[in-house]
């Protein structure tokens, strides 16, 4: 079989498998609109609380109509105590609790710092800080405001009090991540996992059919086909690659900050790692099924160790040893980095060296895995020949 043959038979393999063809063309496609679908509106709004004003007063109630006026925070309920509030939160009726305390309204014209007391759903990150950065800038303006109106009253002008109410003050400037969202904050890493995982189970998948049947995978050396493989499919998702850090990006208004030179650099050994994986797995699993299980089951390990969603540093050391075996997280890394925040190819090389040494590994292991499903697979279909040609005489 000539090379051009090969390749075109490769192709067909391919093209006229549907779960190959869904996985790979179905999957990334389709995966670009469903998953930053939820979060399009970058941030959680009109968090839904309830109130528990044990105060009473003007102040008290000036503070309530403040804390529903932001855009973080929506009023729903009000409750006569703690406990009533409680209840409401543990059957999700609210989200977050506001208690106002008692005398709120003398401590404030005496000059006291009144404590209050708030709380939200920290089982959602951003559902948590939403409620609590609305509470809190509710609960500041109001002190500033008292503040300034106890230094009107001692005689200091208006504009040096509007100054002096406060010794500090924040000026906050998102940094790689101007709407603090979370389409900009995970999808350009998760995009990242998703052609990893999707092309080790579509390269697995064609593999791991190839187990128990005789065709042109059993004529042709063990380095032609992994070759003619491999760069089918690494060509094949270079395209989707493009996609994702095209279209998808300038759809989502998601940065995009890296030369597609680096990209294209990045790109290379990331790809043929995922590929090697791939071909790995589909050579030592029984079943063909068996590999959309593992990658399945791998994918939250995995983005949770990528560094991104928590830090590295608070992460086992040997989960980290162990993430780095997977070319996603070295990948991830040097993506968000120069794609996202800007960085130089030089700040990113170990990661880029790490993704070739990658290569070299799983390269041998595929290598050596296939050619033994080779083996295997010629030795049972001469088997089934013995059988079957007795019963034929």
């Amino acid at each position: 079989m000539t090379l051009f043959e090969l390749i075109k038979t490769e192709l067909n393999a391919l093209f006229r498998n549907p779960v190959i063809t869904l996985t790979v063309f179905g999957g990334v496609f389709f995966y670009s609109f469903l998953y930053p679908l939820p979060y399009a509106q970058q941030t959680p709004r009109e968090q839904a609380i309830t109130v528990v004003n044990l105060d009473g007063s003007l102040a008290s109630h000036q503070l309530e109509r403040m804390v529903d006026a932001t855009p973080q925070i929506k009023i729903i309920n009000r409750a006569h105590s703690i406990i009533e509030a409680k209840e409401q939160f543990l059957h999700s009726t609210v989200r977050g609790i506001l208690v106002i305390p008692e005398h709120f309204y003398r401590d404030l014209l005496l000059g006291k710092s009144p404590t209050l007391s708030y709380s939200g759903d920290a089982s959602y990150f951003l559902v948590y800080g939403t409620i609590t950065e609305g509470l809190a800038k509710a609960g500041g303006t109001l002190a500033a405001k008292a503040k300034i109106t106890r230094l009107l009253a001692d005689g200091v002008p208006l504009a040096l009090a509007k100054e002096q109410y406060s010794q500090v003050k924040l000026n906050m400037k998102p940094t790689f991540n101007p709407t603090l969202g979370y389409i900009n904050y995970v999808v350009p890493a998760v995009f990242v996992l998703i052609l990893q995982q999707t092309l080790i189970m579509g390269i697995g998948l064609l593999g791991g059919s190839e187990k128990t049947k005789s065709g042109y995978w059993n004529k042709q050396p063990t380095f032609k086909i992994l070759a003619i493989r491999t760069l089918i499919f690494v060509a094949i998702y270079y395209l989707m690659a493009l996609y994702y850090f095209g279209f998808s990006f300038e759809f989502y208004g998601i940065n995009k900050l890296a030369s597609p030179i680096i990209l294209l650099a990045l790109l290379a050994p990331f790809l043929l790692s995922s590929a090697f994986i791939g071909i790995f797995l589909g050579s030592v699993l029984p079943r063909k099924e068996l590999v959309t299980l593992v990658v399945l089951i791998s994918s939250m390990p995995l983005i949770f160790s990528a560094g991104f969603i928590w830090p590295l540093e608070s992460l086992p050391l040997a989960m980290v040893y162990l993430s780095n075996l997977f070319p996603c997280t070295p990948a991830i890394q040097s993506f968000l980095a120069v794609n996202q925040m800007g960085a130089d190819f030089s700040q990113i090389i170990a990661q880029w060296q790490l993704l070739w040494l990658q290569v070299i590994i799983w390269g041998i292991l595929a290598y050596a895995a296939y050619q033994r499903a080779q083996q295997i697979s010629i030795k049972f279909n001469r088997v089934q020949k013995e059988i079957v040609q007795p019963i034929n005489l």
